[in-house]
């Protein structure tokens, strides 16, 4: 199999796989977690059906079926899988995600308001447009340009045919501008026909997040969107934000525009916009805007029809709560008194200034509470453990679905929080040096009175349905001996029931994908998805030399002393590799007259060696590339990087 650019994975934000195989010998719901879902029945307003005339309102046309392809004519969305959704309830689903995946699935064009619409279910997020004087304003096209693509076909077929005149990027997550080729090229932005406007730092923050992680990131990935599970109500419902991830084709191009502050005021084709700047909170890079002359407000991401995540499961560096509810509260004071329409870039819109007002604020109030709540737990020596499973939230915001776990969690929120401030040690000196997971089992699979032992004990936490105490008895169980086929078959007996029991998206594809690899091993994609040229493109050479380091395998490399020039002639760079204590440094700004090898070549073509499109020696005979100085240093520092294994083990050793 063709090895994935772990890179760009990072970049893309999502797993490694269009579609998965169907079936995963999947077992009914136990009686436990049935019982399980009638708490939730009683606790939450389920007879409260605002949302499904919310999520409905406007509805202005949708396709037959929803099925999207590529160019080579694999299926990269499909909504018909998803038609179970219109039936009953499976008991293998918890009703507040089975609510939160119907709504979900609600997809086609909606009107908005006067000059506002929006099309829903076609990606993760929205794609919004906003009707200029002569033409569209589109805000967020999606993901892939197969999505926005078809996107554009149903409003095309609506209202015929209109030029776009202006994109906006709400922020930094692919989700949110990859689409966009399919409405715009370099020529239509350079030549000022469609201006394409985003927020401060946005081209390097679509690439700085994930790029060190990539490879970890993307293999987690694949398990928090599902992307491994069947679509079926044993399997992927739901990621809470959204269905998933388009599994297309990526793209990015540089903006003509920037927000770098708030309240700044662009006009575009004859629509006035106004800006917040609300960096540091769901993304590095996003801003918020208001339509005066519409009394709209969009919300981005920092306000959805869930509650969000501080911590993401697929990894990523955690994100500031407090700062977040701080933007929100000056989204109220800018904008309440003026909005009479709020909408984002997921889910769907709240109508009228006091209801829209009210779903900012608890948003708000939500992130803020479980800020306060943790740091003064914390405060009072609890761990992030301990918090964890005693925080929640009051009444007047957990009854709220749209701050319900569909997507983050308080359970993890507050983790997040904790390890904001203090990072991911207790303080409890037992954990400061604990072995390693193998060793760890090992021994409490002895301690228990052997694997049989164990797995008694473990069973009888099954029988009893306490499947958090049976995963953690069978997880050490797995890790002394992963060939223990009885331990692993019932640790996924334990997740399975632990997924239909959640109603965190992300948490279900944890535990049934976790459940699925247990049984059956890892399903591989007949597709992959390779890196972007666009997003490679948008790597600092910096941080591109710096996954490098990351890359350098220093095994028997100590004595290698080498230093090597990079010279790129399109750009205008210069760097100096060091290697040097198994540490492989890069200097900008500098060459080294003592340097053992000199490279000059374009940016351009570093990035298609990096995309493994060509190689160094194949380009140095071709003459694209000069090298001066000692062949020998090249395959000293480049023939020493990793190729990681996008498949790496999750749930066994």
């Amino acid at each position: 199999m063709k090895k994935l650019i772990t890179l760009a994975l990072g970049l893309s934000m999502i797993g490694t796989l269009a579609q998965a195989a169907e079936g995963q010998n999947s077992k009914p719901a136990s009686p436990a977690t049935q019982q399980a879902h009638e708490k939730v029945l009683a606790r939450l307003p389920f007879e409260n059906m605002d949302d499904f005339e919310l999520a409905q309102r406007g509805l202005l046309a949708k396709p037959d079926s929803l099925i999207i392809k590529n160019a080579e004519g694999a299926v990269i969305w499909d909504m018909t899988r998803y038609d179970y959704l219109k039936g009953p309830r499976p008991d293998t689903v918890n009703p507040s995600l089975w609510r939160q995946a119907q709504l979900n699935a609600l997809h086609g064009l909606f009107k908005v308001s006067d000059r506002i619409y929006q099309i829903r279910g076609y990606d993760l997020a929205n794609m919004t447009l906003i009707e200029g004087d002569t033409g569209w304003i589109i805000v967020d096209p999606l993901t892939a340009t197969e999505t926005a693509k078809a996107a554009m076909e149903l409003v095309d077929s609506h209202f015929g045919k209109r030029p776009i005149k202006a994109i906006l990027s709400t922020h930094s997550h692919a989700d949110h501008f990859a689409g966009i080729r399919a409405l715009a090229t370099e020529e239509d932005l350079t030549s000022g026909r469609i201006r394409f406007v985003a927020p401060e730092h946005f081209v390097k923050e679509t690439a700085s997040e994930n790029v060190i992680a990539g490879n970890a990131m993307s293999r987690r990935a694949g398990y928090m969107f599902g992307n491994l599970l069947p679509r079926t109500p044993d399997g992927n419902i739901d990621s809470g934000l959204g269905k998933g991830v388009a599994f297309g084709t990526l793209t990015l191009l540089t903006p003509t525009d920037i927000i770098d502050h708030t309240g700044q005021k662009l006009t575009l084709d004859g629509v006035d916009i106004e800006f917040q700047l609300t960096p540091g909170a769901e993304a590095p890079a996003e801003f918020i805007f208001f339509l005066p002359q519409l009394k709209a407000l969009c919300v981005a991401e920092e306000v959805n029809g869930v509650m969000h995540n501080l911590y993401t499961p697929r990894g990523a560096k955690t994100r500031d709560a407090l700062i977040w509810a701080r933007h929100l509260t000056q989204t109220i004071e800018l904008f309440s008194d003026r909005m009479d329409i709020v909408f984002g870039s997921h889910h769907w819109p709240r109508w009228g200034r006091e209801a829209g007002t009210e779903y900012i604020a608890k948003q708000r109030d939500m992130y803020r509470f479980i800020h306060d709540q943790t740091v003064r737990l914390m405060n009072q020596g609890y761990t992030s453990t301990e918090i964890s499973n005693i925080l929640d939230l009051p009444p007047s915001l957990a009854q709220e679905f749209y701050n319900r776990d569909y997507y983050g969690t308080v359970s993890h929120n507050s983790r997040a929080v904790y390890n904001f401030y203090l990072g991911y040690f207790d303080a409890i000196p037992a954990n400061l040096n604990p072995h390693d997971p193998q060793t760890r089992a090992r021994n409490y699979v002895a301690l228990a009175g052997g694997k049989d032992a164990l797995l008694a004990k473990a069973q009888s936490a099954v029988d009893a349905g306490d499947y958090r105490w049976a995963a953690e008895l069978l997880n050490h169980a797995v890790f002394a001996d992963d060939t223990n086929q009885a331990a692993r078959n019932l640790l996924a007996d334990a997740y399975e029931q632990l997924g239909y029991q959640a109603e965190s998206g992300p948490w279900r594809n944890f535990y049934l994908t976790g459940a699925q690899e247990l049984r059956v091993g890892v399903k591989k994609p007949e597709i992959i998805r390779t890196a972007s040229p666009d997003l490679i493109a948008s790597v600092p050479t910096s941080m591109f030399l710096d996954f490098m380091g990351v890359r350098f395998n220093p095994e028997g490399a100590d004595d290698l002393e080498v230093k090597i020039n990079l010279d790129f002639t399109d750009t205008g760079e210069q760097f100096v590799l060091s290697l040097d204590n198994s540490v492989l440094n890069n200097i900008p700004n500098k060459q080294d007259p003592e340097a053992n090898a000199t490279l000059t070549l374009s940016r351009a073509l570093f990035n298609q060696v990096a995309l493994k499109q060509t190689s160094f020696p194949k380009e140095i005979l071709k003459g694209n590339v000069k090298l001066s100085g000692n062949p020998l240093a090249l395959m000293r520092v480049f023939g020493r990087l990793d190729d990681f294994d996008p498949w790496f083990n999750i749930v066994t050793p």
